[in-house]
């Protein structure tokens, strides 16, 4: 279970392709992981997926409540990985989600560069996309209403919902596939786009596109993979995260897709032009995912804000 558009399109090149040339062990993708679904696979022990490609939240809040299957030693080159193997998940790479324009119709001054912009309709108006997920966007609206990324957590929800009932009717879409966060900018039905550094990249790259992305302030996590409880293929499941983690398919995969590879082997193959699309893990002004905080907190934010999308 993946993740859509130029992303699926960048996982079946870089990894999934090179995983069957070598294995012979074909593998389905599916498009837009759903921890609601898991829960259901699980609960009535009909699992029919086997890798679940996971933000941090996600990732977090399936170990907590017991979706994944423990992985076991041997798999990775631990020495390699930039952030360690945990007992249910294994580190995929890095991400910067940020604001995306079209610099053709939003030049340099007209366009908002970070969140506070964002949130600030007055100064920059126009449609404007969110997440149709607490994930992410609790947190934008609290770096959007001027909170600061070092007092992120614990998250203050009340004000999150308060400021996202502000912006709301400009929120044009709230957006559960992900590739629409950059078709809705290429199609004019946006003026602004909550999305991934990753995806411009390989937007730009694929569609001769020239849209910008502002790394003024971006909100970063990392991603995971993870295997569901029983999954049918387990076995099958567990040698293609071993394969996804080798420097070589970090590599090819990233390149392909976007990201910040795990493996520390894997940055040396990279393009010149892979490595400025990078996110910046340095910058003060940038925030960071609490995946800790989410373990327990996703599901029961997650009903709460789908309620509050129907109201």
């Amino acid at each position: 279970m993946t993740w859509g558009g130029n992303y699926r399109q960048g996982i079946e090149d870089g990894l999934v392709k090179p995983f069957t040339k070598e294995t012979g062990i074909r593998v389905t993708v599916l498009d837009t992981p759903d921890m609601a679904k898991v829960k259901a696979q699980i609960t009535t022990n009909n699992v029919q997926w086997d890798v679940f490609d996971a933000p941090g939240s996600m990732g977090a809040s399936g170990a907590f409540h017991g979706y994944w299957e423990e992985l076991p030693s041997g798999l990775f080159d631990d020495n390699d990985l930039l952030l360690p193997k945990q007992k249910y998940l294994v580190p995929f790479y890095t991400f910067a989600g940020g604001i995306a324009y079209d610099p053709a119709r939003y030049p340099e001054g007209k366009h908002p560069k970070t969140f506070a912009n964002y949130f600030n309709v007055g100064a920059f108006p126009g449609r404007r996309t969110l997440r149709s997920r607490a994930m992410e966007t609790l947190e934008l609206a609290l770096l959007g209403d001027g909170v600061a990324p070092a007092d992120l957590y614990p998250l203050d929800v009340e004000r999150a919902f308060r400021v996202l009932e502000k912006i709301r009717p400009s929120v044009a879409k709230w957006v559960e596939a992900t590739p629409q966060t950059v078709t809705l900018l290429q199609t004019g039905e946006t003026d602004f786009s909550y999305t991934y550094a990753n995806r411009i990249q390989a937007s730009n790259r694929d569609q001769s596109t020239n849209l910008g992305f502002s790394f003024d302030q971006t909100l970063n996590g990392v991603e995971y993979l993870a295997v569901l409880k029983n999954a049918p293929n387990r076995e099958n499941a567990l040698k293609f995260l071993s394969f996804a983690m080798k420097p070589e398919y970090q590599a090819s995969c990233m390149e392909a897709k976007g990201g910040a590879p795990i493996s520390r082997k894997a940055y040396p193959l990279l393009s010149k032009d892979s490595l400025k699309w990078l996110p910046n893990m340095e910058s003060k002004n940038n925030a960071f995912i609490n995946d800790e905080w989410w373990a327990g907190n996703l599901e029961p934010l997650e009903r709460r804000f789908k309620e509050w999308l129907l109201s």
